[in-house]
C-alpha cells in the first residue's frame, strides 16, 4: 500500500529530472539513441504518472485521456527525432484533438455564444501569427492547420474546469513554444534563447496540464 502511494510521486520526480536533464544533453557527445531517450523520458514518464493515478480510480475515463494526451506527447517528441518533422507534428496534433475532447467534456460553464466567438476569435489570430512567421511560404499552410489545432487546445483548456492556473496556463506555455518553433523558422532562425525556450516552455506546460487535470481528477474522486 505504501508503495502503491509513493510511487506516482517517484514517477513524477523522475519525470520532471527527465525534463530538466534533457537540457543539458544537448551539447554532450552521446549516442543518438541515448539523446531520444531522454528527450522521450519527461513528457513519456508524465504520462505514466498519469496512468498510475488512473489505475486507482477504475472507471475514470478523463484519467486515461489526459494519460493519452500526454502519451501522445511523449512519442511526438521521438518522432521529430527520428522520423521527422511531420510526423511528429502530426502525433501532437492527434494529441491536441483528444485534449479538446476532454476539456469540452469538462467544462467550466455552458459553452454561450460569447465564448465560443471569443475562442474562436483566438484561434484565427494565433493561426494568423503562425501562418506569417516561416521564411518559407510552401509551410505556411501546414503549419497553419497544425496550429488551429493547437489553439483550438488551449482555448479549450482555458474554457474547462481544471485551473487556469495550472492547466490553462501550461496549455498557452505549450502555444508559445510551439509559435517560437515556427518563429525559428523565419524571424528568430539561428536563435539560441529561442531554441532554449521552446524546451522550457513545452516542458513546463506538459507538466502544468497534467498536474492541473490529474489533481482535479483526484479531488473529484
Amino acid at each position: 500500500m505504501e508503495l502503491r502511494r509513493t510511487l506516482p510521486r517517484i514517477v513524477l520526480a523522475a519525470a520532471i529530472a527527465g525534463g530538466i536533464g534533457y537540457v543539458f544533453t544537448w551539447d554532450q557527445p552521446i549516442a543518438h539513441w541515448m539523446h531520444v531517450a531522454m528527450k522521450g523520458s519527461g513528457v513519456g514518464l508524465l504520462a505514466l504518472y498519469a496512468a498510475l493515478l488512473a489505475m486507482e480510480r477504475p472507471g475514470d475515463r478523463d484519467g486515461w485521456l489526459i494519460t493519452l494526451v500526454l502519451g501522445l506527447g511523449a512519442l511526438g517528441d521521438v518522432l521529430l527525432d527520428v522520423l521527422g518533422l511531420q510526423l511528429g507534428a502530426l502525433s501532437f496534433l492527434a494529441g491536441h484533438l483528444v485534449a479538446i475532447g476532454l476539456y469540452l467534456k469538462n467544462r467550466r460553464a455552458p459553452l454561450t455564444v460569447v465564448r465560443a466567438v471569443g475562442a474562436l476569435a483566438f484561434t484565427v489570430l494565433v493561426v494568423a501569427l503562425a501562418w506569417s512567421l516561416p521564411t518559407d511560404r510552401a509551410a505556411a499552410p501546414g503549419i497553419a492547420l497544425y496550429t488551429t489545432g493547437l489553439s483550438l487546445m488551449a482555448a479549450a483548456a482555458w474554457l474547462s474546469r481544471f485551473p487556469r492556473v495550472l492547466t490553462g496556463l501550461g496549455a498557452m506555455l505549450f502555444l508559445v513554444s510551439d509559435l517560437l518553433i515556427f518563429a525559428k523558422l523565419g524571424p528568430l532562425a539561428g536563435s539560441d534563447l529561442a531554441g532554449f525556450g521552446v524546451w522550457a516552455f513545452y516542458f513546463t506546460g506538459q507538466l502544468m496540464i497534467c498536474l492541473g487535470v490529474t489533481r482535479t481528477l483526484a479531488a473529484r474522486a
